[in-house]
């Protein structure tokens, strides 16, 4: 078929004009593409450094706390997730409250990249040598990344072997009883794990026991209830199946009728002396908080 005169003229200026267009000339200009490493997980840390000032005695003793602080933290993710607030224990400490808080923060201590995160049993801030009772402490504005275990910490703290032994109850014994609580308090401290989240809205279990009534919203994010929680549940799922060592719920004090402020996760200068009883330290309001 022929065109008409008008159209095949019509057709061939439309085919020079769509040639020279300057919109062909884009293929050759690529698109910038992100650079990224090899692997997404390259340079990742998977576990906590512990500092050369660990003797080869004093690093077996503390890398075996601090596996037994991953393995009790991942097992109180386990149970809020196998659980949610079906679990007693669930309701008991976080209240109606999103169990995706203490989910994150235990899995946080567990999966989390532990780059800069350093444990050392020299005393830089001399802490040790000055503050009577103290096992250990976090650095604060010293090394915001570091903490300090004293001797005194190898000499008391018992492994999740024992839990439920010796006559330990979780309301009554002191929550550090055991490395893994007392480890996860101090790694609740650090700022790669906690990012200025975690606070003390608690003091003790009766304030814990509190704080999931009154505001269970601020629970998920309370390092004492975590702790607690997380002792509890090992102790019936794992250390006592089934009969687990809550104990008795102390009476709280009558004279106090509200929850106390939190507490601020990074102190002073953690160098500085304070007058504060045995295993005690002062936070940046100059709130004391014992260990």
């Amino acid at each position: 078929m022929r065109l008409p005169l008008g159209s095949t003229l019509a057709l061939f200026l439309f085919t020079s004009l769509t040639a020279s267009s300057p919109v062909s000339t884009r293929s050759s200009a690529p698109a910038s593409v992100p650079t990224f490493p090899p692997s997404w997980e390259a340079g990742a840390v998977t576990g906590y450094t512990i500092h050369q000032s660990c003797n080869a005695t004093l690093r077996r003793q503390l890398e075996r706390a601090l596996d037994e602080t991953v393995t009790l933290a991942g097992h109180a993710k386990d149970h809020l997730l196998r659980w949610g607030n079906d679990s007693p224990f669930v309701r008991k400490y976080f209240g109606n409250g999103s169990t995706a808080v203490p989910i994150g923060w235990f899995e946080r201590v567990v999966a989390a990249d532990k780059a800069s995160i350093l444990f050392r049993c020299d005393d830089p801030d001399k802490n040790c040598a000055t503050q009577s009772g103290w096992a250990g402490h976090w650095r604060g504005s010293n090394a915001t990344q570091e903490t300090v275990i004293c001797d005194l910490s190898f000499e008391r703290r018992r492994h999740l072997d024992s839990v439920c032994g010796s006559g330990y109850t979780v309301t009554s014994s002191p929550l550090n009883t055991y490395w893994a609580t007392d480890l996860l308090h101090r790694i609740f401290h650090v700022p790669k794990i906690s990012e200025g989240i975690l606070e003390h809205f608690a003091e003790d279990y009766a304030d814990v026991m509190e704080l999931a009534i009154t505001d269970p919203a601020k629970s998920g994010m309370d390092s004492d209830t975590l702790q607690y929680f997380a002792i509890d549940v090992y102790a019936f799922d794992i250390a006592a199946p089934g009969i687990g060592c809550t104990g008795q719920s102390p009476e709280k004090d009558q004279t106090s009728s509200t929850v106390p402020l939190a507490t601020a996760t990074v102190p002073p200068n953690a160098s500085s002396t304070s007058s504060s009883s045995p295993a005690c330290h002062t936070h940046a309001d100059g709130v004391i908080h014992c260990d």
